[in-house]
């Protein structure tokens, strides 16, 4: 059995090369840009492919690969079931709702007048997002009638950018705040040479707009709680509102008491993970007054390290708890190696 990783630092790479060395499991490195990468993946079992959602060129063929190359038979992680709607918001609405997954109402428009005449209707405050983004990017709550036509008649004009540069410079000042120390100070600093000078590629990312997107805002969540589930393995943490904001995703305050998660998430992230039959997805909940939990979000490729690394143990899919060390890329490789041998 051979294996191919496409390399790429940063990546869940950077943890499935290790293990396969640790546990002698035969790999090869592949580079999925390349022209004959089916050529290369002749004399493998399984591709494993941490692909980006800030890469372009992933964006504009990623998803045709993995599809392509499991009609080939050959194995794949993530296979497309598992990352078809990977960035892609406005996908996890009409998936989440086919399935009739607990997610926060979504409300989605491509033509203009059809969002105007709902947003004169509707109650505020919403929130707004682009279909793509992470850490808490392109999400913005708008709180009156006057802010949400703006958005729209943006959508519907010259768009936004996928990357918001002003954004970025803040997440970074608000570590700065969080950390206080010269690792975040030198975070910063990078940011601020990042904004003057972008990296490759970014200006090849594809405005965003024919579109407008807002969910409603359950008020008093001053964190989000997030449900990792990877085979038959389910991990959790909570994450803390940054201060004075609304959202959670990309603040670090983290806590990873298992005591804290109800066994009421743990199942509807086993039974959705099932539902749609997903390698490994992370989902992030809110609640409403009643304790009610409600999805904002899924995702089949996160934040590794410290975030999870602390975490105690996992739950089991009959909700037993287990104190473990917890590493979600060694469960990938031990669940993509149990598929390819059958």
């Amino acid at each position: 059995m051979n294996i191919a990783i496409h390399q790429r630092k940063g990546s869940f790479s950077d943890r499935w090369i290790p293990y396969c060395i640790e546990n002698n499991i035969p790999y090869k490195i592949v580079n999925c840009y390349d022209s004959d990468i089916v050529e290369q993946l002749a004399d493998c079992n399984g591709l494993m492919w941490h692909w980006s959602h800030m890469d372009y060129r992933a964006q504009l063929f990623a998803r045709q690969l993995i599809f392509s190359i499991e009609k080939k038979g050959t194995k794949v992680f993530p296979d497309f079931n598992t990352c078809w709607h990977f960035d892609d918001k406005v996908g996890q609405k009409y998936l989440l709702e086919s399935i009739n997954a607990s997610l926060v109402p979504t409300y989605i428009f491509y033509n203009k007048k059809d969002a105007i005449q709902w947003i004169k209707e509707t109650t505020f405050p919403k929130v707004f997002k682009l279909r793509g983004g992470a850490g808490s990017q392109n999400v913005k709550l708008v709180k009156t009638k006057k802010t949400a036509l703006r958005l729209a008649r943006k959508a519907f004009g010259k768009g936004f950018p996928l990357v918001d540069k002003k954004s970025g410079i803040n997440q970074r000042l608000w570590v700065l705040r969080r950390d206080k120390n010269f690792n975040a100070f030198i975070y910063l600093l990078k940011g601020f040479v990042r904004f003057l000078y972008p990296k490759k590629g970014m200006n090849m990312l594809p405005m965003q707009k024919g579109y407008v997107y807002f969910q409603d805002f359950i008020p008093q969540n001053k964190f989000d709680d997030r449900v990792v589930v990877v085979g038959d393995k389910a991990i959790a943490i909570r994450r803390f509102n940054r201060e004075g904001d609304f959202r959670a995703s990309g603040s670090g305050l983290i806590e990873h008491n298992p005591h804290l998660f109800s066994k009421e998430i743990i199942t509807i992230a086993f039974k959705v993970a099932e539902s749609i039959q997903s390698q490994s997805i992370a989902f992030d909940f809110v609640y409403d007054k009643k304790g009610k939990p409600f999805i904002i979000e899924i995702s089949y490729a996160y934040a590794q390290g410290w975030s999870y690394d602390n975490c105690p143990g996992y739950w089991d899919e009959n909700l037993k708890w287990h104190n473990d060390t917890v590493d979600p890329q060694q469960y990938m490789v031990e669940n993509f190696l149990k598929t390819i041998r059958g």
